[in-house]
């Protein structure tokens, strides 16, 4: 990608954040679940570990949820390694694609790039 700031190098983002989005979410999701799982092992409060044990089967059928969701979007397949792969390289891709970018390119220019509204 020459110039991030051309709006034809934006194709296809939409659908590259949304996977990601959902991939940390499910992560940072099965983490919560485990720590929440060790906690529930640690406390003796009877009251805490009855919360706790409401907080975790949410948080399991959270967990559920994004999966299915990422199934049928096919930002995941854990039943098909190659195709599991092929997404993995392309992510990798991309992040190396957007670490490469000039932040600060020499010229700033826009002009003709966008759409001038009309003046009233």
């Amino acid at each position: 990608m020459e110039d991030y700031l051309d709006p034809i190098n934006s194709v296809g983002m939409p659908e590259l954040t949304d996977s990601g989005v959902a991939l940390e979410f499910l992560l940072t999701t099965k983490t919560g679940i485990r720590n929440l799982s060790i906690a529930l092992t640690e406390t003796a409060s009877p009251a805490l570990q009855k919360i706790m044990q409401t907080q975790l089967n949410v948080m399991i059928d959270l967990y559920f949820e994004i999966s299915e969701l990422m199934l049928k979007k096919e930002w995941l397949k854990p039943y098909d390694l190659e195709g599991q792969k092929e997404l993995d390289i392309k992510s990798a891709e991309n992040a190396i694609s957007i670490a490469q970018l000039d932040l600060f390119p020499k010229s700033m220019n826009r002009k003709g790039m966008f759409p001038t509204p009309p003046k009233k």
